[in-house]
C-alpha cells in the first residue's frame, strides 16, 4: 500500500478531530454565557411610591450613625410628610379624574394641575427640610453617601 491510499483517511480523521474540538468550543462558550447571564442578571427594579420606604432604602447605604441620624429626623415629622404625600398622591388622581371626565373641562384640569404642583411644592418642602436637618449633622462619609446616591453610580466625590 502506498502513502496516497492512507491521505484520504487520515484527512477525514483530522477533520473530524477539528469539528468535534470545534463544537466542544463552541458549546463551552453557549455554557460560559448562560452562567455569565445568570450570574450577572439585573435584579428587578421595584419602584415603590411610598417615600417612607425610599427613605429607608436610602438611610440602608448610609454608614449606621448617619442612618440612624436621618431616621431620627423623620420620627418627629412622620406624620407631616405621610399628610404631604396623601395630599400630592390625591391631588395627582385629580388630574386623571379631570382627564377621564366627559365632557372634558380645560379649566378643571388647570384647577388640579394647580392643586398638584402645591401639593407637591408642599411635599418636596417637607422632605427636603428633613435631608437638610439630618445632613448638617452627618458625618462627611454620610454626606458623601447622600451625594453619591444612588450607589455605584459615577460621581465627582467618590474621586476624592
Amino acid at each position: 500500500m502506498s502513502v496516497a491510499q492512507f491521505a484520504p483517511a487520515a484527512m477525514a480523521r483530522g477533520s473530524s478531530r477539528w469539528l468535534l474540538l470545534g463544537s466542544l468550543a463552541l458549546n463551552l462558550f453557549f455554557v460560559g454565557i448562560a452562567v455569565a447571564m445568570a450570574i450577572r442578571a439585573p435584579t428587578s427594579s421595584t419602584w415603590d411610591r411610598d417615600v417612607f420606604v425610599r427613605i429607608e432604602r436610602i438611610a440602608a447605604t448610609l454608614p449606621p450613625p448617619d442612618a440612624d441620624l436621618l431616621r431620627g429626623e423623620i420620627a418627629p415629622r412622620r406624620q407631616a410628610l405621610q399628610e404631604a404625600q396623601h395630599q400630592f398622591f390625591t391631588a395627582r388622581e385629580q388630574i386623571h379624574a379631570a382627564l377621564r371626565h366627559d365632557p372634558f373641562s380645560s379649566e378643571e384640569m388647570r384647577a388640579a394641575m394647580a392643586k398638584t404642583r402645591a401639593a407637591r411644592q408642599n411635599f418636596d418642602q417637607i422632605l427636603q427640610g428633613i435631608f437638610a436637618d439630618a445632613a448638617s449633622n452627618m458625618s462627611r462619609a454620610g454626606r458623601l453617601a447622600l451625594a453619591d446616591w444612588p450607589p455605584n453610580r459615577k460621581s465627582a466625590s467618590k474621586d476624592r
